[in-house]
């Protein structure tokens, strides 16, 4: 594909390739667990994304043609278990940074058969921190380059990812999960005006009650009980942080699925 904004011929038919989705970065997208054939949570990602995109000023999709169109990509994948991606961004534009007076969004449905394996993690500190004033801190945006960034930097030192802190040193998350840490015995996960995204897990936890937000430290992860990465798609133990070995309560981490996954 060009950047010419000039029509394109791809696979028999003429497409406009200025989508800014894919010159800027310009959009959303949600990453949805399948169990069972059923998307779980779907009305909470939906939730999710019309949220980001009236931050965004984007008009979401509707919601039932999403849940016709997840219906019928799962049948004709015959897919029982693994994941969906929803991408929606602000559409073809022309140059420049302002979007054009009439926006037409473009919608965007994959389907996946694998999942992330749910083995331990261990995480290192890295440079790149998260701007927790950003309103984009706060939505699931395709410009992902922070998280990537982190993400290479951990891999770079040996670790499974990153620990991700905001600019006053607090901690964030990690490049693609929430972080529970297990307090004084009490299940805690950043707040979200430290930079932690409102993940759908996190949500599901905290309305249960099993999870409360309150600010931790690096110092107080150390010291935790147990910590754990958490996102839509999977769960996992963080046995390390920056060498420094954690307690492990798997039985714990199993619970919380089980709620997750009710």
């Amino acid at each position: 594909m060009t950047s010419t904004g000039l029509p394109v011929w791809l696979n028999g038919r003429i497409i406009d390739p200025a989508d800014r989705g894919l010159l800027l970065g310009d959009g959303l997208f949600e990453t949805m667990r399948v169990a069972g054939g059923v998307v779980r949570h779907f009305t909470l990602h939906m939730a999710r994304l019309a949220h980001g995109a009236g931050v965004l000023m984007l008009p979401p999709p509707d919601r039932g043609l999403i849940a016709q169109a997840a219906a019928d990509l799962l049948a004709a994948c015959g897919l029982q278990n693994g994941a969906l991606r929803l991408t929606l961004t602000r559409g073809p534009g022309p140059r420049g940074l302002l979007p054009p007076p009439v926006v037409r969004p473009t919608v965007l449905l994959t389907a996946s058969a694998s999942l992330p394996p749910a083995t331990p993690v261990r995480l290192v500190t890295v440079s790149h921190r998260r701007d927790e004033e950003s309103v984009l801190s706060r939505v699931k945006s395709l410009n992902y380059l922070p998280s990537i960034l982190a993400r290479m930097e951990a891999a770079g030192r040996g670790a499974d990812d990153a620990l991700l802190l905001n600019r006053a040193g607090h901690v964030a998350e990690t490049s693609a999960s929430t972080l529970v840490a297990i307090i004084d015995g009490e299940a805690l996960t950043p707040p979200v005006h430290d930079g932690a995204l409102p993940g759908i897990a996190r949500g599901v936890l905290l309305a249960a009650g099993l999870v409360r937000e309150g600010r931790l430290s690096p110092a107080m992860l150390r010291g935790a009980g147990a910590v754990f990465a958490l996102n839509s798609l999977c769960a996992r133990e963080v046995v390390a942080i920056d060498g420094h070995e954690l307690p492990r309560q798997p039985a714990l981490l199993t619970g919380l699925v089980a709620h997750l996954a009710g």
